[in-house]
């Protein structure tokens, strides 16, 4: 076990038996009354964030999560075939695991996956994809690119807002946080 002087961002905590990232602490020593340690905490497979509080000195739970570079090989239908790039194991990662990650992810794309005890908690891609437009709607003389926006469908089947003035076969920039156009890639 722990203390609360372990607690650093980005440290994994077991609390009730789910596990919680550490996204910000703060040790605050008031004038008055006992030290205390304020956390915010993401919960590794929901995302939900809370606010809790902890006295100093108090017992901890810190988890082991090992983050590995692994290379996105297929989708086999029940779940995401991952190769790891240090000794080539692969590993079958569910979709619910994966979630929204799989509408940026190309076969043969590297991607982080946090592990715990062997099991995947989570999947980080690069902040930002390059993708290939397969549909959207023709473009129109005179269409600029703060006209507005249309749908496109990409390559891996995600819909997304791109300029009037795209047309199908362009190569664009996602962010994969949010889903929105960056920019045209020119080859």
């Amino acid at each position: 076990m722990a203390s609360t002087a372990d607690i650093k961002n980005g440290v994994v905590l077991n609390i009730d038996g789910q596990l919680w990232s550490v996204v910000e602490f703060q040790h605050v020593k008031p004038g008055k009354g006992g030290a205390f340690v304020r956390t915010k905490l993401k919960n590794v497979v929901t995302g939900k964030v809370v606010d809790k509080t902890y006295n100093a000195g108090a017992k901890v739970d810190i988890e082991n999560v090992d983050r590995r570079d692994f290379t996105y090989l297929y989708n086999d239908g029940d779940g995401f075939v991952f190769m790891d790039a240090t000794d080539y194991d692969q590993l079958t990662v569910p979709a619910v695991v994966v979630g929204d990650a799989a509408n940026f992810m190309l076969e043969n794309q590297s991607v982080t996956i946090a592990l715990n005890n062997g099991n995947p908690l989570y999947i980080e891609l690069p902040a930002s994809v390059v993708l290939e437009i397969t549909y959207t709607e023709p473009g129109l003389q005179g269409d600029r690119s703060t006209g507005g926006t249309k749908a496109a469908t990409v390559e891996t089947g995600y819909e997304i807002q791109v300029p009037l003035f795209l047309e199908t076969g362009t190569k664009v920039k996602v962010d994969t946080r949010s889903g929105d156009y960056l920019g045209r890639v020119n080859d």
